[in-house]
């Protein structure tokens, strides 16, 4: 289990973001899952809030790569500032629990308040399971592996896709790419 401890330092610049992990689970290249998460912003100052998470994030996924930056329309409540769109993939040793609830830590570290936030609407910092490995997760309320609504959004699944250009839906095999390139534009552009 791994679960972020923001220490007494912790700023919202990448360079002196300071997070320490505590785990219990060592990490293995042999059966450690790729993990693939999403990331946006469009409350605050997004471009350093992105980062800072991106830093954090390398200290719980090994071999951490990030995919560009896209800037997109808002889906759903379109009344609300563009959002800044990534990824980035890595491996996971624990449990998908665990590293939602060291996710749902980072948020909240970084200005989230999910008892004050409207459905879709504006976030400091949203970041979201896409893939854990081939992995099927239903845990409701909160848990579901792959995402339940990737295969509709273009901000999630362009960055996915440069990361990972082979990677393929587990539940139905269907390339990634393919899905991406059937949807409609929602105006995403990359910065």
């Amino acid at each position: 289990m791994a679960t972020f401890i923001p220490s007494a330092s912790t700023s919202l610049t990448a360079r002196s973001v300071r997070y320490t992990i505590a785990s219990v689970d060592s990490y293995t290249t042999m059966n450690t899952p790729l993990v693939v998460l999403g990331l946006g912003s469009n409350k605050g100052d997004s471009p350093r809030i992105l980062e800072t998470a991106i830093v954090a994030l390398g200290a719980v996924l090994q071999g951490l790569r990030r995919a560009s930056l896209f800037e997109t329309e808002p889906l759903h409540v379109l009344d609300q500032k563009r959002f800044l769109n990534t990824a980035v993939a890595g491996y996971y040793a624990a449990r998908p629990r665990d590293l939602l609830e060291a996710i749902h830590t980072l948020e909240a570290s970084l200005g989230r308040d999910r008892s004050r936030e409207r459905r879709w609407g504006e976030r400091t910092l949203d970041i979201d399971i896409l893939l854990f490995g081939d992995l099927l997760v239903a845990e409701p309320p909160d848990l579901e592996i792959p995402h339940p609504r990737l295969a509709e959004r273009a901000f999630a699944l362009a960055p996915l896709v440069e990361l990972l250009p082979a990677a393929a839906d587990p539940r139905t095999g269907v390339p990634y790419r393919r899905i991406l390139a059937g949807l409609p534009a929602q105006g995403i552009y990359l910065v």
